[in-house]
């Protein structure tokens, strides 16, 4: 039997994916297992899988077929020191790390995170030409660069087309 954590942590994937599938018309699932199949110790794996296997294990969520680049992780916790993002938050670091240990160099990496009583957001890479509102936060991690954060429905009501864009090969 699964943790109660865990159950959560499943949830938002299948949250995620719902979502997904539903704005895009495409099927995205939670990957089964979770997590990075492929990624950190695990790259090794690549070198016996063909490139849909590949895909179907990198991160939380495995995307629909017109988005083979989206690499995704999801992360539920029931609180978050948002005043760390001033400096270096280590829990936002050990999740961009887990995110990105699976990414391949043309990825379009997301980290979706969801808060108890504070909201859902995502976190991605300031290297895309992201349409901003005033309603975002710039963090830089010393390891993965910057990162735009945003509240998740701001994000797709303003990003949903740049997302499909470059997902694709």
């Amino acid at each position: 039997m699964s943790s109660p954590s865990k159950n959560k942590g499943s949830g938002f994937e299948r949250e995620v994916a719902k979502f997904l599938s539903e704005l895009y018309s495409e099927s995205f699932i939670r990957a089964p297992g979770s997590g990075a199949y492929t990624g950190g110790s695990n790259s090794h794996r690549k070198q016996v899988l063909h490139e849909n296997q590949i895909r179907t294990f990198k991160g939380d969520i495995i995307p629909g077929e017109s988005f083979p680049l989206l690499n995704s992780e999801c992360k539920f916790y029931a609180d978050f020191q948002f005043h760390q993002l001033f400096s270096e938050s280590n829990q936002l670091e050990t999740w961009l790390e887990q995110l990105m240990v699976a990414a391949d160099p043309d990825d379009l990496n997301i980290l979706y995170m969801k808060f108890n009583r504070k909201g859902r957001f995502v976190a991605v890479q300031a290297s895309v030409p992201w349409v901003t509102s005033c309603n975002y936060f710039r963090y830089t991690s010393v390891k993965h660069g910057t990162w735009m954060i945003y509240s998740f429905n701001t994000f797709f009501e303003l990003n949903s087309s740049i997302v499909k864009t470059h997902s694709k090969s």
